[in-house]
């Protein structure tokens, strides 16, 4: 079975798929050139426990945890089957790396999940699990999450890593698309700069080192996915990063792709 490659979006805003962009263009571009795998496991910036915990719903539920956006965004669903097996596995994985963990029957998919998997995956077949993050855990807690889940790669399963580069409400410009904050612009560039030197001890004190590294993430939720697919890339495997746009002036909507011996090579460019 061909290697998977590991995958972190920024999924922005809810209403991104009410209004497509350079971002959903992007993603359905990489549903539609990545090597097709036969699972997904999305851990997202929306599912927060006391431990990393897996949904193990065998057809989970469209989650609409937002308020305030258009109503055509709460009448969408993303009705793809879940993976029970695979949640298994991802315990067993985090065990065997001494990491405790857990397991609910009812969790659906959240916004951080099925707003991406709708332009990559539009037909909602291919089976999908939630891992819940640890919010206060920190970086390097989630890059050893992700270093545990590595194996899944050579078994056909899609790591997608959901969150922002940048979650700073205070930088946005709601209701319009703007110049991009340059703070944002310069946050952004810098964690660019880090990956691709695969700088982890950079990456992993972001909040000292970086410029406006705790200005970017008020709160870390929205960037620990990153560590966790930085923990489930090869040490040295460096990852391309797209960027396709800023929304709201602030959120940077960068995406970063680690495809090393991955069957198919995935270009910034079309």
């Amino acid at each position: 079975m061909s290697r998977q490659p590991v995958l972190f979006v920024s999924h922005g805003a809810p209403d991104v798929l009410l209004n497509p962009g350079a971002s959903v263009r992007l993603w359905e571009r990489l549903g539609a050139e990545l090597p097709r795998p036969r699972a997904i496991l999305v851990i997202s910036a929306h599912w927060a426990a006391r431990v990393p915990t897996v949904s193990t719903a065998a057809s989970p539920e469209t989650i609409h945890d937002f308020g305030g956006f258009p109503p055509a965004l709460y009448q969408m669903s993303y009705p793809a089957p879940g993976a029970p097996e695979l949640a298994r596995r991802v315990r067993d994985l985090l065990a065997e790396a001494g990491l405790p963990n857990g397991d609910v029957p009812e969790r659906g998919l959240d916004h951080g999940a099925w707003i991406p998997l709708t332009a990559m995956y539009p037909a909602a077949d291919l089976p999908v699990v939630q891992l819940a993050l640890q919010p206060f855990a920190g970086p390097d807690w989630h890059r050893r999450l992700g270093a545990a889940l590595r194996p899944l790669r050579d078994e056909g399963v899609l790591i997608l890593a959901s969150g922002a580069v940048t979650h700073n409400f205070n930088w946005l410009t709601w209701g319009a698309n703007g110049a991009p904050e340059p703070q944002a612009v310069e946050f952004a560039g810098w964690l660019g700069d880090a990956l691709a030197r695969d700088d982890r001890p950079a990456l992993l004190d972001y909040r000292r080192v970086a410029p406006h590294g705790a200005g970017a993430h008020p709160t870390e939720e929205h960037l620990l996915p990153l560590f966790a697919a930085l923990g489930a890339a090869e040490p040295g495997e460096k990852p391309l990063r797209l960027e396709p746009e800023y929304t709201y002036s602030g959120l940077a909507m960068d995406a970063y792709l680690w495809q090393n011996d991955s069957p198919t090579s995935f270009t910034a460019e079309p």
